[in-house]
């Protein structure tokens, strides 16, 4: 996949009883390979609605969403499983893990779906763990993990599949000050190290001084890019 992901005058629309409501309203940016962007605006602003977008969970209604030459708004729901499988991964408040599975079972799931050989996504995901300083939690599930140790399995998650671009959603937004630091040194630190895209999604404009370009969006709208 080329380097930038481009959104080419993208709108979307609900459609709620007979009434139209524009979540987003002919947005254009770029995101550059590499680079780490942070979307702010408040609730009900549309960022979430982008992120959504820009990651084919949800179809625009009109405009283009380019990774590389890929266009995403004109792949099927298969393609798009395929697509996100690759060049794709999330971080989310809520961490999304699954509370039967160890960390290192957790980490391996993005492994599992590509097909990878068991001995080797184990490989991988206990390095990744290594990589966000969880070596000795693999075995625990994450009802024995505290909230960042948590929010660390899915980082490592969310890096094990080497994805081009990685989507993180409110990631602090459950987090207490000095863990919020802690995630976004770790976020950004490895984004950094392994070169990779990082769009982060808050609503807490201090998180800003981590990213290289600051995207501000209010009714659907961009406001201004920084």
């Amino acid at each position: 996949m080329a380097d930038n992901v481009n959104l080419r005058h993208v709108t979307k629309i609900y459609r709620m009883g007979d009434e139209k409501i524009a979540a987003l309203n002919d947005v254009c940016v770029t995101f550059e390979k590499g680079k780490i962007y942070c979307l702010t605006g408040k609730s009900g602003s549309g960022k979430s609605t982008l992120l959504n977008v820009t990651a084919g969970l949800e179809k625009p209604s009109r405009g283009e969403i380019v990774f590389g030459e890929e266009h995403v708004e004109r792949m099927n729901e298969k393609r798009l499983a395929l697509f996100r499988q690759r060049y794709i991964g999330f971080i989310f408040q809520s961490y999304n893990l699954i509370p039967t599975l160890t960390a290192l079972e957790n980490v391996m799931m993005p492994l599992i779906f590509r097909g990878v050989r068991a001995r080797e996504r184990a490989a991988a995901a206990a390095r990744m763990l290594d990589a966000v300083g969880l070596k000795n939690r693999a075995r625990h599930k994450p009802s024995q993990l505290s909230g960042g140790q948590q929010q660390r399995v899915s980082i490592a998650r969310a890096f094990v599949n080497n994805p081009s671009i990685i989507f993180a959603d409110e990631p602090t937004g459950n987090l207490d000050t000095k863990t919020t630091v802690e995630m976004m040194g770790l976020m950004c630190g490895m984004a950094r190290e392994y070169a990779r895209t990082l769009v982060i999604v808050t609503h807490n404009t201090e998180l800003s001084g981590y990213a290289d370009g600051t995207i501000s969006i209010s009714d659907g709208r961009i406001e201004s890019i920084v």
